[in-house]
């Protein structure tokens, strides 16, 4: 059957959930508040609206009538997705899922509180000087990040006093959307960090992939790496806490679930309720469905049995180093070709800004992780990109 669906947001994530959709024979509409985003190059329509705004939202549900909304951003006006649910409309993954995700304070609430799951110490903060009182609570190093962001923007590290007011006025700047609120977290001493990216399907049976491990930068990953190499102990806790969250949510998709792993255990971060930037390492083979695919086919109900680990995988991004409103053009890529057993993938973004992810490197093979990171890093590398 080939359905409609409505993909909200349309970056580089998007995009490959796009090409997914099409190749199970479907019919996508991609919305996004910019023109020529990388999800419409490829889509078979496409509107361009401020998701923030109810009506307009609204509006491009009541004319395209879609079967599946599928939300792949954090700046939308989440809570009309019940609305639409009561109209008949099948939110990915739900819409308590996309609304309760796409704010932070909802869904450590629903960890901390509700699952009684491990988290960071943590307090929110509506002003400067809560912003104070919430790092006397959680004591220094701490982190501070919006409540609504994405790829780590307005995320900063507050050692000092003087840290607070360049915290606070930096992560109001890098919030999305209207909510001007923060979480102020205590700093865990992790030995490192995972994506357990989470299968869960209308036919209840819940899978997981081989846990990525990522390294990040400003709060945005750099690298990738599947699979993570760690204790089984802690796999077993990182997936009974993946499968009792994204249960509580409910529906049916992939999922990207954070955790940080130190010398006390597990600790869970956060969640998204679709494909993750850390799981492009999957578009290098190392599974035997990209994360893409998975998402694709768990909407449509199509079911997976298993997710294999196939090979060994590593993604490095390829970013932006100046601003420009003109489509930018890449120099280098007969260079990145020549190593053997990589690839990379140019996003389509039609402007560029200091750090914005423009390309992925991969590669992939039997040499270790560590090995396959620094060969995809030297890949990215010969990548450049012009004003």
């Amino acid at each position: 059957m080939r359905n409609k669906i409505l993909l909200l947001g349309s970056g580089e994530l998007g995009k490959e959930v796009v090409i997914a959709m099409q190749r199970l024979g479907q019919y996508i509409i991609a919305v996004d508040s910019y023109e020529n985003a990388p999800a419409m190059q490829v889509a078979d329509e496409f509107e361009v609206i401020n998701m923030l705004d109810g009506d307009q939202l609204d509006r491009i549900v009541d004319k395209h009538r879609p079967d599946f909304i599928v939300p792949e951003v954090e700046s939308i006006r989440t809570e009309r997705f019940y609305n639409y649910e009561k109209q008949g409309y099948t939110v990915i993954p739900s819409a308590k899922a996309a609304n309760f995700t796409m704010n932070r304070k909802a869904i450590r609430d629903l960890a901390a509180i509700d699952l009684g799951i491990k988290t960071a110490k943590y307090k929110y903060a509506t002003s400067y000087e809560e912003l104070k009182i919430g790092v006397d609570f959680t004591g220094m190093p701490c982190v501070v990040k919006p409540l609504m962001s994405s790829s780590g923007k307005g995320q900063s590290l507050i050692k000092t006093q003087a840290d607070i007011e360049k915290a606070w006025n930096f992560a109001i700047k890098g919030s999305r959307g209207d909510l001007m609120e923060v979480i102020v977290e205590a700093f865990i001493d992790f030995d490192y960090e995972i994506t357990l990216l989470t299968l869960t399907q209308n036919n209840g049976n819940t899978l997981f992939c081989p846990p990525t491990g990522h390294r990040q930068e400003r709060g945005d990953y750099q690298e990738s790496w599947q699979p993570m190499t760690m204790e089984e102990a802690h796999l077993k806790e990182c997936e009974e806490i993946a499968a009792k969250v994204t249960k509580a949510l409910g529906g049916s998709g992939i999922w990207g679930v954070e955790f940080f792993i130190g010398k006390d255990g597990v600790y869970f971060s956060e969640l998204s309720p679709r494909p993750h930037d850390t799981g492009m390492v999957t578009l290098a083979g190392t599974q035997n469905l990209t994360q893409f695919e998975l998402h694709a086919r768990a909407i449509l109900g199509i079911p997976v049995l298993d997710i294999p680990l196939v090979r060994n995988g590593a993604s490095a991004v390829v970013l932006a180093e100046n601003e420009s409103n003109n489509f930018p053009t890449f120099t280098g890529l007969e260079e990145a070709a020549t190593f053997k057993n990589t690839d990379f993938k140019i996003f389509g973004k039609p402007t560029t800004r200091p750090y914005r992810r423009m390309a992925v490197a991969l590669s992939y093979g039997e040499e270790s992780t560590k090995e396959l990171v620094e060969k995809a890093k030297e890949v990215a590398d010969k990548i450049k990109i012009d004003k």
